[in-house]
This record gives structure tokens, C-alpha cells and sequence, in this order.
């Protein structure tokens, strides 16, 4: 039988726990406002750069096939090639160092490992565009900076540094029972066997993050593509079309 301290207990967890649902929804709610303004303003007639209402009066799909069909203002659709290509190698390379050294900090004991975790640490400290102009230098003296092999440069700074990156993927593994290891070990597996068959099935949730985060950086990044493409139009990523964009539109 419930008593009247039991009831009053479970009453103030549900008021609780929809509060929260409530103020969560409110957040969701203010966080996604501003993305669904973007989606509609892309749908609004019209040319001008200024609006008088919150959301369009008349929606067209002009400006979709102006983006893709208009040479005169940027070649979007090759922008877009060249950033798909550049995510999608740098993405791939990228999670695999990543887990490759998670793996190898969380469940294999070597003698510089500790030294190797704290300099990651220290590197990680200082934002990657510090060491933009040595890595150009290193890219123009491997002929990489010049004609096609410029995504490949664009990949190699995504992606080669990617190792250092290891700190959340590895607190994840150390979750993982070792004992799961030592057991197929005993039934004869090698440590190959071990991490794509035991160790990166338990981690297909922190494996969809690492995927997501590696793909967005090469997608987004301004300052190596704009160091590394130049005025080479052709090798151009979205970023920079659309920040040469709107140059020409505030000329």
C-alpha cells in the first residue's frame, strides 16, 4: 500500500522530470529557430538583401536553380564536388588514426605511452591554424600546393593530424572490459582481430560522433583552404566561394 510519503515522492520526480522535458523543449526549440529561418529565407522571392517579414511571403525555387545553373556569380555545383571529396577522404582517414590510437592508448601498455598522452595534450591546447604557414611550406616544398594534387593537401592537413585527437574515443574504450580482450585472446584472436571485431562494435555510438565531427571540420574550414587554394578558383571549396561571394557583393 502506497503511503501518503511515497505518493507526494513520486509526484514532485514526475513534476521534476517534466520540467525538464519542458525546458529542454524550450532550448530545442530556441537552438533550432534560427536554422529553420535559414531554410525558409532560401525558399523567399525576391533579389533584395533585406526583409520586412519574419518569415516569406512567397516561396520559389528559383534561387536553388540559379545556385546550381548560373556560372556567373560561382561554379557551386564543382565548390561542392570539392568539398564532398575532401570531407569524405579526410573523414575516412581521419577516424581511423583516431581510433587506430585510441585503441592503442586504451588497451595496449608501451613505454612511451604516457609521455606520447601529455604531449597530445599540450598540441591540442593551440589551435591548428598556428602551424598553417610551416605546413604550407612543407606542402610547396612536396609539390602539393600546384594544379590538381591541392585536394590531396587539403586531405593530408584535415587528416594527418588527426592521432592527437584520441581523448574522448579513448575514455570511451576504457569503459570497455578488458576481460572481454583476455578472453579472446585465450580463443586464439590477434590483437587485429581484437579491435575490429570486439573493441570497434561496442563503440559504434562514439564511432558515429567521431564520423560527424571529422566530416564537418574539412566541410567548414576557412583558413587552410583559403591558404592552400589561393586565387585557384577551380580547387575552391564552398567556404571559400561563398566568402568570394559575398566580396564581390560588397565591392
Amino acid at each position: 500500500m502506497k503511503t501518503p510519503k511515497t505518493g507526494s515522492l513520486k509526484a514532485r520526480r514526475l513534476a521534476g522530470d517534466a520540467a525538464t522535458y519542458v525546458f529542454l523543449t524550450v532550448l530545442s526549440v530556441i537552438w533550432l529557430l534560427p536554422f529553420f529561418w535559414l531554410v525558409m529565407q532560401s525558399f523567399r522571392d525576391g533579389k533584395g538583401q533585406f526583409i520586412s517579414t519574419f518569415l516569406p511571403t512567397t516561396y520559389t525555387l528559383d534561387n536553388y536553380t540559379k545556385l546550381f545553373t548560373d556560372r556567373s556569380i560561382m561554379n557551386f555545383p564543382k565548390m561542392f564536388k570539392n568539398t564532398l571529396v575532401i570531407a569524405i577522404f579526410s573523414c575516412a582517414i581521419s577516424t581511423f588514426f583516431v581510433l587506430s590510437v585510441s585503441y592503442c592508448t586504451s588497451r595496449v601498455k608501451w613505454k612511451m605511452r604516457k609521455p606520447y598522452m601529455n604531449m597530445a595534450m599540450v598540441i591540442n591546447l593551440f589551435p591548428g591554424f598556428m602551424s598553417m604557414v610551416a605546413i604550407y611550406f612543407l606542402l610547396k616544398a612536396m609539390g602539393l600546393t600546384e594544379g590538381n594534387r591541392i585536394p590531396i593537401a587539403l586531405v593530408i592537413c584535415f587528416s594527418a593530424g588527426a592521432g592527437t585527437g584520441f581523448t574522448v574515443m579513448k575514455g570511451y574504450m576504457d569503459t570497455i572490459p578488458k576481460a572481454l580482450d583476455e578472453a579472446a585472446m585465450i580463443d586464439g584472436c590477434t590483437r587485429w582481430q581484437i579491435f575490429t571485431k570486439i573493441t570497434l562494435p561496442l563503440c559504434k555510438p562514439m564511432i558515429v560522433y567521431q564520423v560527424i565531427t571529422s566530416f564537418m571540420g574539412p566541410w567548414m574550414d576557412f583558413v587552410f583552404a583559403k591558404v592552400i587554394a589561393g586565387a585557384k578558383s577551380q580547387y575552391w571549396t564552398v567556404s571559400l566561394g561563398l566568402f568570394n561571394m559575398l566580396e564581390k557583393e560588397y565591392v
